[in-house]
């Protein structure tokens, strides 16, 4: 019977047994079983409102002898974010999604109903049939579907002609932000960004100014396309991270022409495939990117539901 352990903080020596169980899914389905902010919280040690809950196969104390390791059977980690809170769960083997996965799943509803509750938000990647039952379960509902779209690069056609310059830091941040903010307001994810969360993926790695395409007109930030080189996967993908306009440009097609651009920056750069993610009931945003030559690879589920407070 694998024991459940609830921490608030990972130290050193718990981290790299998570960290093992993660690349382990990683390398079997292809994707990090983690959304972005999530991953971001597991890295930099979590945020207010962050838990793990991990799975062990044999009872062990949790303190600084411990290194996790081979005995991580499972990991579900809860991050609160603005919209309530965000849950993913990352098993050893995919058949202990019904027992184990509803264990640690359950428990996560606990801890959210111990932290004053609010609305819970599951993220299943390409999820298996027995998914629908689990969240039943648990009393989550299907909630939004995220396709994952891709595209052979370099695409065909001239690149659109347009002025385009690349981020700044320590410049760009405020007009960035504002245009974010306008253009997804009301979104659950990409909304109501702050500059934390901003200077936060300016410290990543991945972080590349020259793939931050901003494109200015009447001397403001109009649009922009924000890639994202993805050096983890098989193969290298290049990500339109984050494309948006401005509600005062909308009708100049801007965002088709951005999301050229940002195709045309990463294809630059020796990378033939192309990737983004769209919810799948926007279906202005899908037919565009099927215009461009995008096909939907996998389609990833929410189940939410909303937790009363214990």
């Amino acid at each position: 019977m694998a024991r459940l352990v609830v921490c608030s903080q990972l130290t050193p020596e718990v981290r790299p047994g998570i960290m093992q169980l993660i690349a382990r899914s990683q390398d079997r389905t292809g994707h990090r079983p983690l959304p972005d902010q999530l991953w971001l919280d597991l890295m930099h040690g979590g945020r207010p409102g962050f838990t793990a809950i991990v799975a062990l196969d044999n009872v062990v104390a949790l303190d600084h002898n411990t290194t996790l390791g081979p005995d991580v059977l499972a990991y579900c980690q809860i991050s609160q974010g603005a919209d309530g809170w965000t849950v993913a769960l990352t098993l050893e083997r995919p058949d202990d999604l019904v027992e184990l996965g509803t264990a640690l799943l359950q428990r996560a509803r606990e801890v959210i109903a111990s932290r004053g509750g609010g609305s819970m938000h599951w993220w299943v990647y390409d999820p298996l049939p027995e998914a629908d039952s689990v969240a039943k379960a648990i009393g989550l509902r299907h909630g939004r579907s995220l396709c994952q779209m891709r595209v052979h690069l370099p695409l065909a056609g001239p690149e659109p002609d347009l002025p385009l310059r690349s981020f700044e830091v320590e410049r760009d941040e405020a007009a960035w932000l504002e245009v974010n903010n306008a253009a997804f307001a009301g979104h659950a994810e990409q909304g109501g960004w702050d500059l934390a969360a901003l200077r936060q993926r300016e410290l990543e790695d991945w972080f590349d100014p020259e793939g931050f395409l901003l494109h200015e007109r009447d001397s403001r930030l109009a649009a922009f396309c924000w890639t994202k080189i993805h050096h983890e996967t098989t193969p290298v993908m290049g990500e339109i991270y984050v494309v948006a306009v401005h509600p005062d440009f909308h009708g100049l097609g801007l965002g088709r022409a951005l999301t050229r651009a940002g195709l045309a920056s990463i294809a630059t750069r020796g990378i033939t495939t192309g990737m983004l993610f769209v919810d799948q009931h926007n279906t202005a945003a899908v037919e565009l990117y099927r215009s461009l030559g995008f096909t939907v690879h996998r389609t990833d589920h929410a189940y939410t539901g909303h937790i009363e407070a214990a």
